[in-house]
């Protein structure tokens, strides 16, 4: 039975209801946006031109200057509304109308101005974020609201103090990056070479020259002794366009010489002058430098060959501009490099044909492996440690997970190795 009846005062408190549940519900999603919105996705959306973009910068920058006077004002909104429905429930239908309007405003905010806000800022994070950052920025102009935030935070902050010194603020792993480039592939923001591409260049800091390097058995060289004419059949039939030049043995890199040099000698009829007469001085780097130290060396000493040298000063490869930038983008390949087959070709079933010069860090990126890596770089070393010495054409070696046939041999080299799964012979 209804205990009074509606006033026009009644009118105004409804409307006041009314607004404030709505501000409530912006207020909602104006949370909920902001905090998951990232500060590289922020600049993304300016660098794009969107509308609230710049308000959005400046807000992530510092969540903890809106999070606080957000979190208070829905408070004060949901609050005051609920105060307000009980005095007119209380007067219009007494102490049960109190009741019914105080458990029926619980599941009309909770769906209606807190579900739906944040699951829409969920679901259309962008939208939601770009909407709310200027709104909320002029508030959080507001002196009055300022103030509230300044007392706010401090009084947070020492709450928190309460329980140990405050932490530094987490920052972006390196891990936290690659996971993103996995995430942004599968939800196909970028492709797969962009993927990999990421992945390259976050790898490229922590690989060594020894991982790139063209290994001393497989240098092709040059006697100081032989003539210009000599050096650029070399280097012709090899395919080389730069010869390290040898003094007493391949331990004593005496020089450098490249293709165009010997070509324009030979040309100038100067074939039959000694090659070390034309040689230009040889760049040494140790074999444990860093690939991007590196690359900013061959940038300074405008060399495109150095030769690698181990810990006791003897040479143990070469390396060249070409095999640091295929760490970044991948194999370079031209004319002068032997053809090879398709990976469709080489992998089959769960078993691939891996070269025994592969780095073991590549085949397990680029075939989904896991060969170990424990004192050695290549598939050719794993080989030769698990076998203890020099193994033979038909040689069967395992490891946890995988057994591994020797194909081809060249030498005491390992070429070709079969790697299969140990699931498949179970």
């Amino acid at each position: 039975m209804i205990a009074a009846v509606w006033r026009a005062g009644d009118t105004y408190l409804a409307v006041a209801v009314a607004i404030l549940l709505l501000l409530s519900g912006f207020f909602a999603m104006s949370e909920t946006s902001l905090t998951r919105m990232s500060k590289s996705r922020s600049r993304s959306l300016r660098d794009q031109g969107r509308h609230g973009a710049k308000a959005l910068v400046a807000l992530t920058e510092a969540p903890e200057k809106f999070l606080n006077p957000l979190l208070l004002l829905v408070l004060i909104c949901q609050l005051v509304s609920a105060t307000m429905v009980g005095v007119l429930a209380g007067r219009l239908f007494g102490a049960a109308g109190v009741f019914v309007a105080t458990a029926g405003e619980v599941i009309v905010i909770f769906v209606a101005f807190e579900a739906i806000p944040k699951n829409f800022a969920v679901q259309h994070p962008d939208e939601a974020a770009l909407l709310s950052a200027p709104v909320v920025g002029r508030i959080l102009r507001f002196w009055p609201v300022r103030w509230i935030s300044v007392v706010l935070l401090a009084v947070a902050d020492g709450v928190i103090g309460l329980f140990g010194p405050k932490g530094a603020s987490p920052r972006m792993t390196e891990s936290e990056v690659l996971a993103m480039a996995d995430v942004a592939h599968e939800d196909a923001a970028i492709e797969s070479d962009e993927r990999d591409f990421i992945h390259s260049v976050l790898e490229f800091g922590d690989t060594i020259v020894r991982e790139v390097m063209v290994p001393r058995t497989d240098i092709v060289e040059i006697d100081d002794t032989v003539t210009v004419r000599e050096a650029l059949d070399v280097a012709v039939t090899s395919g080389r366009s730069r010869l390290p030049v040898l003094g007493e043995g391949i331990d004593d890199v005496v020089g450098i010489v490249n293709l165009r040099l010997l070509a324009g000698l030979v040309a100038n009829g100067e074939g039959a002058a000694p090659v070390r007469e034309h040689m230009s001085e040889a760049q040494f780097v140790p074999e444990t430098k860093r690939v991007a130290s590196l690359l900013n060396e061959i940038r300074n000493a405008k060399s495109h060959l150095f030769i690698v040298v181990d810990e006791y000063g003897g040479t143990a490869g070469l390396v060249t501009l070409e095999d640091v930038l295929e760490e970044l983008v991948g194999e370079i390949t031209d004319e002068s490099d032997p053809s090879v087959e398709d990976d469709d070709e080489r992998s089959l079933g769960g078993r691939v044909e891996l070269s025994g010069r592969l780095n073991i860090d590549d085949a397990n990126d680029e075939y989904g492996l896991a060969l170990p890596k424990d004192g050695w770089d290549t598939v050719g070393g794993l080989v030769l440690d698990l076998k203890g010495g020099v193994p033979d054409v038909g040689d069967v070696l395992t490891t946890e997970r995988y057994r591994l046939t020797v194909v081809r041999m060249d030498g005491r080299r390992v070429e070709e190795v079969l790697v299969e799964p140990l699931s498949i012979h179970s």
